[in-house]
């Protein structure tokens, strides 16, 4: 398979006509080898329009969906950015052309030593790889500017939005109804949180962010 020919066509055919512009992600989506970032059966569909499954309820973001999430958090060059579940590691790739440094923060081991050897071996230097609970953040490292969520979620923890910095942003699929979710930019400013809905999407559930129980009768 060409892959290359494979990259532009997504950007082509996927992420431009669907407003994703800023000339430094795109040249990112062109460049990295998303093909890396899945298992080797699955590497022919790589570049498809939909979310590829990794196994484990998880799967490798839908490019659309991770490129305008990515460019609606306004991504600056000095920016420590917090990748939560990123599974394999491609958002966190995608992620460190655009910001000082990134903390790839996964819950599966498997995907965590996945993600560490893939993004060692294309030289992405600016990014580690943290295994642990993803809707407990990382706060060795926190404040952050940025915080992408890789899955949609019932609701953004606490724990996620102590750890945005003063003006961060966080930007995540949140469910609305099964199937169904809507992608919300979250800002940090004054110490307060406000929220802006961006685009709907259908990114599947990220084990772990269910919504709590209420008390029944």
């Amino acid at each position: 398979m060409d892959y290359a020919t494979a990259r532009l066509n997504m950007v082509e055919s996927q992420l431009r006509p669907n407003r994703v512009f800023d000339p430094v992600l795109i040249g990112a989506f062109e460049e990295l080898p998303r093909e890396r970032f899945v298992p080797e059966s699955h590497r022919g569909f790589a570049y498809v329009d939909e979310d590829l499954p990794l196994g484990g309820g998880r799967y490798l973001m839908e490019p659309m969906v991770l490129g305008r999430l990515i460019q609606s958090a306004a991504v600056e060059a000095g920016d420590s950015v917090l990748d939560v579940a990123g599974a394999s590691g491609y958002g966190a790739a995608i992620l460190a052309r655009l910001a000082a440094s990134v903390v790839l923060l996964e819950p599966d081991g498997a995907l965590a030593a996945q993600a560490e050897a893939t993004l060692d071996q294309l030289q992405v230097d600016n990014a580690v790889v943290a295994h642990g609970d993803a809707a407990a953040g990382y706060p060795r490292q926190a404040p952050y500017e940025v915080i992408v969520i890789e899955g949609a979620v019932a609701a953004v923890p606490p724990a996620l939005l102590e750890q945005l910095a003063e003006g961060g942003r966080l930007v995540a699929p949140r469910l609305d109804r099964p199937g169904l979710c809507r992608a919300v930019l979250m800002r940090k400013d004054g110490g307060v949180v406000s929220e802006r809905v961006l685009f709907d999407c259908a990114t599947p559930a990220l084990p772990g962010f269910e919504a709590e129980q209420g008390f029944v009768f």
